[in-house]
């Protein structure tokens, strides 16, 4: 039976592993490093959690994730409020971080698909809550139908996010602007 976890050297494991995922990617970040940072042994952190995304998702779960931080006021022009959150997203999901914490949640999910499916629910919850609450007053607005789902469209926001951070680049204004025309062209009344 695995001895209790002492919560100071938990807490300082993985916040070596969020500096470690800000500073170098999730590709250099070692065992042996992450117990040097924390100053524990390796022993000690593989009794504690049997991957190191497993840590990553504790250290993810528990901590602030890069992107997470964006607000996008919402204005009376939909399009113009589309525009901006993409615009904002995915140059927030282009930077360092963002790009490493994509390519780390594949690498979470493939490892450990429930813990996968709620770092990617937390990352996923406040753009849901955006798109819906922009959907409703879009429909309260006559902007937008009465039958769109808010769901669908929160899907289409976060996988257009993904892909920009999995490539590393904002999305060109070009792109933002036809992904955008294209979905008012979708919703609309």
């Amino acid at each position: 039976m695995p001895r209790p976890r002492s919560e100071k050297a938990r807490q300082s494991v993985l916040d070596a592993m969020r500096r470690a995922l800000a500073a170098d990617g999730y590709e250099a970040v070692t065992i042996e490093g992450l117990a040097e940072a924390a100053g524990v042994s390796k022993q000690t952190i593989y009794r504690w959690w049997k991957t190191k995304a497993a840590i990553l998702g504790e250290a993810l779960l528990e901590g602030s994730l890069p992107g997470s931080d964006v607000a996008v006021p919402m204005t009376d022009d939909l399009g113009a409020d589309l525009r901006a959150w993409f615009t904002a997203v995915s140059a927030g999901l282009a930077r360092p971080e963002g790009v490493a914490l994509a390519r780390a949640l594949i690498e979470v999910t493939a490892a450990d698909p429930e813990l996968g499916l709620l770092l990617n629910e937390r990352l996923a919850a406040p753009i849901r809550e955006w798109v819906a609450e922009r959907v409703a007053r879009g429909c309260e607005a006559g902007d937008v139908r009465a039958d769109v789902d808010a769901a669908a469209i929160a899907d289409q926001f976060i996988a257009t996010a993904s892909y920009s951070a999995l490539i590393g680049q904002p999305l060109p204004a070009e792109r933002v602007e036809s992904t955008v025309a294209l979905l008012l062209r979708g919703i609309g009344e």
